[in-house]
């Protein structure tokens, strides 16, 4: 009997089990590396690859999404011209959430990191990425439909995405600027994708620093029910 056209289809789940030293090799390697894993606003105009960019968002393509719709968008900017565009509105809507529109509670957690208004970084990065979150899907028919638990997905895909980004030797930061309309407009990014972050990506300039912070502990994230 012939599948019916809406029939779901399956393939075999690739799935080669490891020994348990194996994985717990892995597993402590895998940690230790992402443990170095630092944001820092200081970047090298050094060039990077387009290979490796178009690498870390196929990785980050891989990730689950909201009945697979995969709705994110991801731009990247190596032309110095719109790379200042997008720095010189930034700064602009970073000032006025600077001096005007942040609560007390937001100031008070941000001092700690030395942030500002100034985002040398989105000129100096030699790419800067910039995530989109896509509300709506084509259907086959040619009418829109909506998509559901994008939010989620492009938390997953960023998350891969910086993560690919350690891996290969590059540094990237999380920058959400805020409102981000500006960037559908200078991007010409249709009006059903929304800005999620912006991302440099690049090598860290000579000397680049960090704050001196640390990372919350096993017992301080995670609760075990056995």
């Amino acid at each position: 009997m012939p599948k019916a056209e809406d029939e779901p289809s399956f393939i075999t789940l690739e799935f080669f089990e490891l020994d348990q030293d194996a994985m717990a090799r892995r597993a402590d390697e895998f940690f230790e590396k992402m443990k170095k894993r630092r944001t820092t606003r200081h970047f090298s105009n050094r060039g990077v690859p387009r290979k490796l960019i178009e690498r870390a968002i196929q990785t980050a393509g891989t990730a689950p999404s909201g009945a697979h719709l995969q709705p994110w968008t991801f731009v990247a900017v190596s032309n110095p011209d719109i790379k200042s565009s997008i720095r010189e509105a930034a700064e602009r809507e970073e000032m006025r959430t600077y001096s005007d529109r942040m609560p007390e509670s937001w100031a008070e957690v941000l001092r700690p990191l030395g942030t500002d208004h100034v985002k040398e970084h989105l000129t100096e990065a030699p790419w800067v990425v910039v995530l989109f979150r896509q509300t709506k899907r084509m259907r086959d028919g040619g009418e829109w439909g909506p998509t559901y638990y994008s939010q989620e997905s492009c938390g997953i895909a960023a998350g891969l995405f910086i993560t690919a980004i350690h891996n290969m030797g590059l540094t990237t930061l999380t920058h959400t600027p805020s409102p981000m309309g500006f960037l559908r407009e200078i991007l010409n990014r249709p009006d059903h994708e929304h800005p999620v972050l912006v991302m440099p990506v690049g090598f860290p300039a000579e000397g680049a620093m960090v704050p001196d912070i640390s990372r919350k502990n096993l017992e301080e994230i995670s609760e075990f029910f056995e």
